[in-house]
């Protein structure tokens, strides 16, 4: 029995030791573990902070990206807007050579003695509706005799001594009228200007 004891014992001598092995060995890998959860930590930051990065320049690219859009939305519109209200100044340019005959014919009609009442009138009606209709449209005139000479708005056709120091560099006559569509010059007002 001793033996068995002893060989108890020595069994149960030679289990402690390896007991003991054991648990140094696992004594030493939680140290192991915690190290490789560190270092997997460490990975899965340094992927969260790569991905937050990459994040970031997405989230940069893609606010410049709808600010351009934003912008040429606002351009081409402004643009659009631009071009529908001066979409009818070719059709004003070939209609301005009438609206100068019409006057003309109205001035020939208070030159004239012959003239009777009624074309001249009938004349005149219709000028104001034809007026009226441009006006409408947009189309003024610009405002010439007597005002300050203006390269914006007037062309130059001559330069005559001023009757009074008063109309120095200011129109003194018209000899074509000048329009402005929607506020922009169609045609430049040709007048004569005082020196």
């Amino acid at each position: 029995m001793e033996e068995n004891s002893q060989e108890g014992k020595l069994v149960s001598g030679n289990n402690k030791p390896e007991q003991t092995g054991e648990i140094q060995e696992t004594a030493g890998h939680p140290e192991e573990k915690k190290d490789k959860q560190a270092r997997t930590k460490h990975k899965k930051d340094e992927k969260f902070e790569k991905l937050e990065s990459d994040y970031v320049t997405l989230n940069d690219k893609y606010l410049r990206l709808y600010s351009e859009f934003d912008n040429y939305r606002k351009r081409t519109l402004k643009e659009k807007i631009e071009l529908t209200k001066t979409a009818s100044s070719e059709v004003m340019l070939l209609i301005l050579p009438v609206l100068d005959d019409f006057e003309r014919a109205i001035k020939a009609f208070e030159i004239s003695a012959d003239s009777t009442d009624a074309l001249k009138h009938g004349i005149i009606l219709i000028f104001n509706k034809f007026m009226n209709i441009l006006i409408q449209q947009g189309l003024e005139q610009i405002k010439t005799v007597g005002e300050d000479f203006n390269t914006d708005f007037h062309e130059a056709i001559t330069n005559i001594p001023a009757p009074t120091p008063e109309q120095k560099g200011k129109v003194i006559d018209e000899v074509e009228k000048g329009y402005l569509l929607n506020g922009k010059v169609i045609r430049y007002a040709k007048v004569v200007v005082g020196s």
